[in-house]
C-alpha cells in the first residue's frame, strides 16, 4: 500500500520559496523536496535564484538537487500552477518572461489578489545597488558566500564529531550587520516598503538578500506588511497564505530519508545568454513604473 495516499498534507492558499540556488554546495535540496511534498497549495511561487546559473557547474547538479525540480514538475501535474520570478542568479531566464507552458508561467513580477487584500511579488535584487553598479562585486560575493558554505560545512562535521552545536557563520556575519541602524537590509527593506506603500499593496514579499522576515513598515502614506521568503541554503523557509493571512514558515527536516523519489528523464536544454544589462533595465522598469 501506498502510505503517500495517507499522508495528510499541510493546506495553504499560496505559497512562497526563493533562493533555493540548484546548483551549488549549499542548497539543501534533501529539505526542499520534504518540505514541498508536505503542503497542498494551488498556487506555488519560487521567488527568484532557484537555479544558480551565477555558479552553474556542469560538474555538479546531484540526483537530489533533480529530484526538486522533479517534485515541482509534480506539483504541477496535480494542478498547482506555479509561478516562476527570476531572479540575479537565474537572469538568463528573464529572456522567458512572459512564457506561459502548461501551469507554469515565468515572469519577472506578480501581483495576487486573496481575500480582497493586494500583494506584490519580486524577486528585489532591483533594489541592490551592487547590482546596478557593481554587478562584478555582487558575484564575486556570491563565490564569497559559497566558500564561506563549504568551510562552514566543514565545520560543523568537525562539531559533530566532538558532539558540540552546529554554527552558521553566514548567519553570524549577517546578524552583527543588522545590528547597525543604517544597515543596506533596513535599507532594502525601507525601499520596497515606500513603493508597496505608494502603489498601494497590503502585502509586499521579496527574496534576494537570504533573511527572513515579516514585519508592519509605515510612513506619512500609510503601512505596508513586509515579508521575505528567506533561503533554503541555512534559513529553511518558505512563506504560506492561510486564514486571510502570509505566514512565515521556518521548516525542520523530520527524518533523514522521510521522503525518497524515484528516478524520471530530466531533459537540459541550453540557454542562449542574452544582454544582461538590457534585461535588468527593462526588468527594473517593468517593476518600478507598473
Amino acid at each position: 500500500m501506498n502510505k503517500d495516499k495517507h499522508k495528510i498534507l499541510r493546506q495553504a492558499d499560496a505559497v512562497v520559496i526563493s533562493d533555493t540556488h540548484l546548483g551549488t554546495f549549499g542548497c539543501k535540496a534533501e529539505a526542499i523536496v520534504t518540505y514541498l511534498n508536505s503542503i497542498s497549495t494551488p498556487i506555488l511561487i519560487l521567488n527568484g535564484d532557484i537555479i544558480d546559473i551565477w555558479q552553474f557547474s556542469k560538474s555538479y547538479f546531484p540526483t537530489s538537487h533533480l529530484k526538486v525540480i522533479r517534485q515541482i514538475i509534480k506539483m504541477m501535474e496535480k494542478g498547482t500552477h506555479v509561478y516562476y520570478i527570476t531572479g540575479n542568479h537565474d537572469e538568463h531566464l528573464r529572456r522567458l518572461s512572459g512564457l506561459k507552458l502548461g501551469n507554469l508561467s515565468i515572469v519577472n513580477k506578480l501581483e495576487l489578489e486573496l481575500d480582497g487584500k493586494k500583494t506584490w511579488l519580486f524577486h528585489g535584487d532591483v533594489f541592490d545597488m551592487f547590482m546596478h553598479h557593481s554587478k562584478w562585486l555582487a558575484k564575486l560575493g556570491a563565490t564569497g558566500y559559497g566558500i564561506l558554505t563549504l568551510i562552514n560545512r566543514a565545520t560543523n562535521a568537525l562539531l559533530a564529531l566532538l558532539n558540540l552545536k552546529k554554527i552558521s557563520l553566514s548567519r553570524d556575519i549577517k546578524k552583527s550587520i543588522k545590528k547597525g541602524k543604517n544597515t543596506l537590509t533596513s535599507s532594502f527593506e525601507r525601499t520596497v516598503a515606500n513603493l508597496a506603500i505608494q502603489k498601494g499593496y497590503d502585502f509586499a514579499i521579496c527574496g534576494h538578500i537570504h533573511w527572513p522576515e515579516k514585519k508592519t513598515i509605515s510612513n506619512e502614506l500609510g503601512s505596508v506588511c513586509y515579508l521575505n521568503s528567506g533561503d533554503w541554503v541555512e534559513n529553511m523557509t518558505a512563506l504560506e497564505y492561510y486564514n486571510s493571512d502570509w505566514h512565515l514558515h521556518y521548516f525542520n527536516m523530520p527524518n533523514e530519508n522521510s521522503n525518497a523519489y524515484n528516478n524520471s528523464n530530466i531533459v537540459s536544454d541550453d540557454m542562449l545568454v542574452p544582454n544582461h544589462k538590457v534585461l535588468f533595465q527593462t526588468m527594473v522598469s517593468d517593476i518600478i513604473n507598473s
